[in-house]
């Protein structure tokens, strides 16, 4: 297995900038275990699926963890990533090599932070001066959405990015990236679900910037995953069950739901409650306990979660699924079309 076995060319045009309207009218790449690849809906899915599925959605809330600040007369652009209590933060910041403990940046004239410790991995532990509600408060007037690095925006960001990157399940916050696959939904589709029988279920993953990072080992088995905290309730666990035992099949909405069924999963697929962090990383090989199907957006070249699919579907599947996509037009990433995985 090799880095290169994940690479392919995407032309610029394709990377959407923005989400479809209305949400579910994207695009949906079907790929079968048996048969050819089929292009369909997002509102095609009721169709798709069988009365007795469950579908799994993440209801992670992104926060609005990119801010800029100032050092003296140095602009700091920082993304916040784990909330260490106290008011504290681990946060990437741009030129981190050139900040100094005790620095003091300050992103308005209520709302500063010191530099506390500073990290092996390049990043930095940010102690601020207010901390629960208030900060939260903070936070939310004068932070922007971290959109990933792929989307351009003016320093701020678009007022439209806050709804747009935030799906109707949005509730735990925490997340510093949204689990893009939600984003399709509307209440009207999951209206459309229940109406032909098929359940759906939440569990909470925050997704971390590691999401975005990438993988740049020759050999991706060497590659550190990052970690992700989760919470997967007993309640969502049961309907699991409950749906096995009916004959029922799982189907994941995204890789952040995927990721946390398959770490709360035993060897006999019984999906149990968890609370914790995972760094799970899926690669071809890996035996899926949990999971049935995906639903996923199209992902970046060389990326964990381009291996994640290829594990669930197959290498040449995707390579064959995504050289449609890019032919036939789809729109890739985190504003993007999606496709429906059968595991194989």
């Amino acid at each position: 297995m090799r880095l290169d076995d994940f690479d392919f060319e995407l032309p610029r045009r394709l990377i959407a900038d923005h989400p479809c309207e209305p949400r579910d009218a994207a695009r949906l790449l079907v790929i079968p275990t048996s048969g050819g690849l089929q292009d369909r809906r997002i509102w095609d899915l009721p169709a798709l699926l069988r009365s007795g599925d469950l579908v799994v959605f993440n209801e992670t809330k992104v926060i609005p963890a990119h801010l800029f600040g100032h050092r003296g007369a140095a602009t700091i652009e920082v993304t916040l990533h784990r909330d260490l209590g106290g008011g504290a933060w681990r946060a990437f910041a741009k030129g981190a090599r050139r900040l100094r403990i005790g620095d003091r940046i300050v992103f308005a004239h209520d709302f500063l932070a010191d530099i506390a410790e500073k990290h092996p991995e390049g990043d930095l532990t940010l102690r601020f001066d207010l901390e629960g509600a208030s900060f939260h408060k903070a936070l939310a007037r004068y932070g922007a959405m971290p959109l990933p690095p792929y989307i351009k925006r003016l320093r701020g960001g678009d007022l439209r990015d806050r709804a747009d990157y935030q799906t109707i399940f949005a509730r735990a916050e925490g997340a510093v990236a949204a689990p893009t696959a939600g984003l399709h939904f509307t209440p009207a589709l999951l209206g459309a679900l229940a109406e032909r029988g098929i359940g759906w279920t939440t569990l909470t993953l925050h997704v971390g910037p590691g999401t975005f990072l990438p993988v740049k080992s020759p050999d991706p088995r060497d590659h550190k995953m990052h970690a992700e905290s989760g919470l997967l309730p007993t309640e969502t666990a049961e309907r699991i069950a409950a749906t096995r035992r009916v004959g029922g099949r799982i189907v994941a909405v995204g890789t952040t739901s995927l990721r946390l069924l398959e770490s709360a999963a035993a060897e006999t697929g019984e999906v149990q409650p968890f609370a914790g962090e995972t760094r799970l990383f899926i690669l071809p090989g890996y035996r899926f306990c949990a999971v049935d199907m995906l639903l996923t957006n199209f992902h970046l070249p060389r990326s964990t979660l381009l291996m994640l699919v290829a594990a669930l579907a197959g290498l040449d599947r995707i390579k064959a699924a995504y050289a449609h996509a890019v032919a036939a037009g789809y729109r890739f990433f985190s504003y993007g079309d999606a496709c429906l995985i059968e595991r194989r």
